[in-house]
């Protein structure tokens, strides 16, 4: 839509049209109508490996079948841990569906009911809240533009405005940067996650996924690392030494939730709730983030939608955090295991332990 021809009132405000957003607008909309705002042009390109757990494929089971038109070759790739230094692959029984992630965006927006408003390039200025509604500035077309609902759901991911406003505490970030190299011959169908400890402190890991003609080989870099651009050509050079990767086409940077702690995790105030990674709601240990997503959106839609247009202001915010508690819960459980999982003790470990169980733990990550 014309970001300038955006109403005065709606029932419920969504900031962010990924899949937290996706879910959250096409619930609330049951509810009355719903402004769908993002700053990037739709259909975005957001950097992701496009990878949908098997979580991820059976929630979206109750929407329609994944059109054709969104899979990727191949398009089934099952995880695997890979200690780059000693040679040692875990293949796991965790299979993901390898999707075009614009595409899959654009597939989910186009579930939307038709009082649904959607406007790209539009962003959240600020916004106020009072018993009765919340009040928000955004910024179209260069414009501001004052709008007013009854609800507003955050799901405007790692850096969210949303939360910023709110003031619910800041959540470090790691740095996530992704070349799409050409395939000079065909890799194993599998989703690696890869260590190595040549590259240094500030690396994490790498991934490397087949996407038809091109493969993914990423990087993930702790908080505040220095020149990760640099470090990333080291990375490429380390993975071309063993792997058939051509000349990168593409690079995209990009950022990822670094969650460390159970207070990292917030449904909200008031009538504004945080959904998918704007809330904290993420794995800490592996980094999926599109089921977390999927899952909380869908029930901060929900809990707007049936909290009814005269509730008071924190009646949609407590069905939420009640509705919400167990992924919570499951996010502090999985914070127990990432110290061990990021020392070098643990990777080192990892090489001994038998495939079976190291299938069965990544299940649970």
């Amino acid at each position: 839509m014309d970001p300038l021809a955006i109403k005065n009132h709606y029932r419920t405000i969504v900031v962010g049209t990924g899949p937290a957003g996706a879910m959250a607008a096409l619930h609330a909309a049951a509810r009355g109508p719903v402004l769908m705002i993002d700053s990037f042009a739709l259909p975005r390109d957001k950097s992701c490996g496009g990878m949908l757990n098997e979580y991820s494929q059976e929630f979206l089971s109750a929407y329609g079948k994944l059109p054709e038109g969104l899979w990727l070759e191949p398009a089934w790739v099952n995880f695997r841990y890979y200690d780059w230094d000693r040679g040692i692959k875990k293949p796991t029984q965790l299979r993901f569906a390898n999707v075009d992630r614009s595409l899959f965006d654009a597939w989910m927006l186009s579930l939307m009911p038709d009082n649904v408003d959607i406007a790209g390039k539009t962003s959240l200025v600020t916004f106020t809240q009072s018993e009765k509604q919340v009040d928000a500035v955004l910024s179209a077309a260069g414009t501001e533009v004052k709008v007013s609902a009854d609800n507003l759901i955050g799901c405007d991911g790692p850096r969210s405005t949303t939360r910023r406003i709110l003031g619910s505490g800041s959540v470090a970030n790691y740095v996530t940067l992704q070349d799409f190299c050409r395939l000079e011959a065909p890799i194993e169908p599998f989703f690696d996650c890869i260590y190595t400890r040549k590259i240094g402190d500030s690396f994490a890991y790498a991934y490397v996924v087949p996407k038809g003609e091109v493969a993914i080989a990423g990087s993930v870099f702790y908080p505040k690392t220095k020149r990760p651009h640099e470090i990333q050509e080291q990375v490429l050079e380390v993975l071309r030494s063993r792997l058939p990767l051509g000349e990168s086409v593409k690079r995209e940077a990009w950022v990822a939730l670094s969650v460390r702690n159970h207070s990292d995790v917030s449904p909200g105030q008031g009538r504004v709730l945080l959904a998918g990674e704007a809330g904290g709601f993420m794995s800490p240990s592996s980094g999926e983030g599109i089921s977390y997503a999927l899952n909380s959106g869908h029930l901060a839609g929900r809990a707007v939608a049936e909290a009814g247009p005269e509730a008071g202001a924190e009646t949609a915010l407590a069905a939420y955090t009640q509705a919400t508690a167990g992924i919570a819960k499951n996010i502090t459980h999985k914070l127990k295991w990432l110290p061990f999982m990021e020392s070098r003790a643990g990777k080192y470990l990892a090489g001994f332990v038998p495939t079976p169980i190291v299938s069965k733990i990544t299940e649970g990550l």
